[in-house]
């Protein structure tokens, strides 16, 4: 992957003149990357140090820029993509957003959209803060109560869906608050907590029904319901303040042990918790799919619009799917390309390899593709190997037509020279023509890979010659009239005969290709189950994820003595299991699936009986 190439970030998001911009070089690397990707943004106010956490997750020293004045360095979101150091096959990408509440950007509602796109964009969100958790430090993290406004789940067509925001906790990414020079004990009532309990303490809601109060509860209820999951670390100083100036050239031997530690902790946290990136529906996201994603979300704020997680997915599922098709097409069309290169072939060989390859097509389309709920796609690329199995087919048959006229010509030169020199004419001669023919037809029958049109061709020249033959016949003095007859009707029924073989010879190309067809359709059928009980048992695991939080957060409720918030959670989460149930049922496979495969079970053989018909008429 080209993710070990990366020595340094690039910026991903460009904040030019308070438009977002998305920076082209990165969306190529993205390009380059087709494993699965595990995305960690860290969000937080300007001058908290989360270039550091960054740095250390990137396993770097230096990397992402650590302004040491006042001026925050990091502006818009910077990518640096490095090879997952506890996953074989995935990249980690960090996304270090540009510090929120700079003065002297001037644009607090970018600030906003910053923030929005680092939850829509990574599969964990790190919030660095200083201090403590007080309200202070949580009223600060308002951009979570404004995401409700910034981030729609359906689109329009599919019409406004009420609470919209209760279906966030199903992909929004896990989140981690992170407090740096934290100087408190870990302490509550006189009684020592851990980090995470530390966390949910900062985060209980208050009883009462006032505007204060509402304030005071709406970005602790925003954190506590939209995230599936909540971490905690707390960070001392990392060093004297005179060497807070030279972080990035601090030796560890510098730094503070327990900064040390807790740095420790947290990368490895991040490195085994954090899920690969996956869309709406569970679908993996590879580093193609997150650079397309980015794409989509920062041209849709830019057009003034709300990002929409169905819109981008079904943007995302088009671009991949037109793409899986090509690459798909590609994989029959290399492996036929080698069967083409040794044409003329048999029926059976050339149908074995057809099959294989339209197989391994399948399961390439299959591998990439997602969402391709009504099979268009598959249909598609059905049709395109279809139609090009179909084009072979016919050059396959030129190929044995060919060969097989060339070797007659060459078996019947001789021949064709005595009767030049009238060898046949004399007396006798009939039976000596006889002879010499059908010596030929034994010799061109032993002859091997002769393909499809063998018997087809055979019959075609012997009905050429059959005027040549009764010519002879007829001007062999040594015959009497009842020979004469008697030899043919022997001709009539040798070409008779010859006829059938050739009927025979089609019939037996069109049962094997009939029958490698059914063969094919039992082959998609398996393969789309297949794919079809995948996609479920992704949404049933974001389902269920969901289901969990959300009782976790019921039993939290009620411990605290939040009855009515308690039984809208129970509300919400009978919906999601409601929903979870209808995914599971199958209803979409049966009503869009079977009949894709239907149709295109239907597809090739009409084109082949159509095909065999024409040439019968023929």
């Amino acid at each position: 992957s080209q993710s070990r190439l990366m020595p340094q970030p690039i910026c991903l998001v460009k904040n030019v003149c308070g438009s977002l911009q998305v920076c082209k070089d990165a969306i190529e690397f993205l390009n380059g990357i087709n494993e699965p990707v595990v995305v960690v943004s860290v969000v937080g106010l300007y001058r908290t140090g989360k270039s550091y956490l960054m740095n250390r997750l990137a396993g770097q020293q230096t990397g992402f820029a650590l302004g040491n004045t006042i001026e925050s360095k990091t502006k818009g979101i910077w990518m640096w993509c490095v090879p997952h150091p506890c996953e074989a096959g995935q990249t980690l990408v960090l996304l270090d957003t540009e510090g929120l509440g700079d003065i002297d950007k001037g644009d607090s509602k970018n600030d906003g959209w910053i923030f929005c796109l680092a939850v829509l964009l990574s599969s964990t969100l790190v919030y660095n803060s200083r201090g403590t958790i007080d309200n202070d430090a949580i009223q600060k993290l308002h951009y979570v109560t404004e995401i409700s406004e910034q981030i729609k789940i359906r689109s329009a067509e599919a019409g406004e869906e009420e609470d919209e925001d209760s279906q966030f906790v199903r992909f929004f990414p896990s989140f981690v608050w992170v407090v740096r020079d934290f100087t408190l004990s870990l302490e509550i009532d006189g009684k020592k907590v851990t980090e995470d309990e530390y966390l949910d303490f900062a985060l209980q809601l208050k009883k009462g029904v006032n505007k204060k109060i509402s304030d005071y509860n709406l970005p602790r209820e925003c954190i506590r319901s939209y995230f599936p999951s909540r971490k905690c670390f707390v960070f001392p100083s990392p060093a004297s303040p005179e060497n807070m100036r030279r972080l990035e050239s601090l030796q560890e031997r510098d730094l503070v042990p327990a900064f040390l530690e807790n740095t420790g902790r947290f990368c490895e946290y991040i490195f085994v918790k954090s899920p690969v990136k996956t869309l709406k529906g569970g679908h993996r996201v590879t580093g193609k799919l997150l650079g397309q994603l980015a794409q989509i979300y920062v041209e849709t704020i830019s057009s003034g619009k709300v990002p929409c997680l169905d819109n981008a997915v079904v943007a995302l599922a088009n671009l991949e799917n037109k793409a899986a098709v090509q690459e798909a097409f590609k994989v029959y069309q290399s492996g036929m390309e080698e069967v083409k290169n040794k044409f003329p072939v048999s029926v059976t060989d050339f149908t074995s390899e057809h099959q294989k390859f339209s197989k391994l097509a399948t399961s390439e389309f299959m591998k990439r593709s997602f969402k391709d709920e009504k099979g268009d796609y598959l249909k598609e690329l059905v049709q395109d190997i279809d139609m090009y199995y179909l084009v072979l087919m016919d050059e396959n048959e030129m190929a044995s037509e060919r060969k097989c006229k060339e070797l007659l010509k060459d078996l019947f030169s001789d021949m064709n020279e005595r009767l030049q020199n009238g060898e046949y004419s004399q007396c006798g001669g009939y039976e000596i023509y006889c002879r010499d023919r059908d010596a030929i037809i034994a010799q061109y029958r032993r002859e091997p890979n002769k393909g499809v049109k063998a018997e087809a061709v055979l019959n075609e020249i012997l009905n050429e010659r059959e005027a040549e033959g009764k010519s002879i016949l007829h001007a062999d003095k040594k015959l009497t009239e009842n020979d004469r007859k008697i030899q043919e009707e022997k001709e009539k029924a040798a070409l008779l005969e010859q006829k059938c073989k050739e009927e025979e010879e089609k019939r037996i190309e069109c049962e094997r290709m009939m029958e490698v067809e059914q063969e094919r359709q039992q082959d998609r059928i398996k393969q789309i189950e297949e794919k079809f009980n995948k996609e479920v048992e992704q949404q049933q695991e974001e389902m269920e994820r969901a289901v969990e939080s959300k009782v976790k957060e019921r039993e939290a409720l009620l411990d605290k003595g939040f009855k009515e918030k308690a039984e809208l959670m129970e509300d919400e989460i009978k919906n999601l299991k409601k929903q979870q149930e209808e995914k599971s049922s199958g209803g979409w496979f049966k009503e869009y699936v079977m009949p894709l495969v239907k149709t295109c079970a239907e597809v090739l053989p009409t084109l082949l009986q159509h095909r065999f018909l024409m040439k019968r008429l023929k």
